[in-house]
């Protein structure tokens, strides 16, 4: 099983928004990846989105290959000014 850790800023933001472990696990294991950031450092990171239940995430974590680890940096229910209507590209 991949370890999850998280950043102080994702467990703030999910303390703030009522989101649980359970589901950013549940979001990494059966979400989408919508945005790859190849480049980001120290490790590659990506922008899922997915279901807690019939509420709508994102979450950006980084893959740490190496170590077998996910590093989650922060998650949110996306805008939906900001946001097309399936939540999954931006609005320009």
């Amino acid at each position: 099983m991949v370890k999850l850790i998280f950043r102080m800023h994702a467990l703030q933001r999910m303390y703030e928004r009522d989101i649980f472990e359970k589901d950013i696990r549940s979001i990494i294991e059966n979400g989408e990846v919508i945005e790859d950031y190849k480049n980001d450092a120290p490790y590659p990171s990506k922008l899922i989105f997915g279901r807690a239940g019939l509420r709508p995430l994102h979450v950006v974590a980084s893959f740490n290959d190496e170590a077998n680890e996910i590093i989650i940096i922060t998650t949110y229910e996306p805008d939906p000014h900001l946001w097309e209507n399936n939540l999954k590209k931006r609005r320009f």
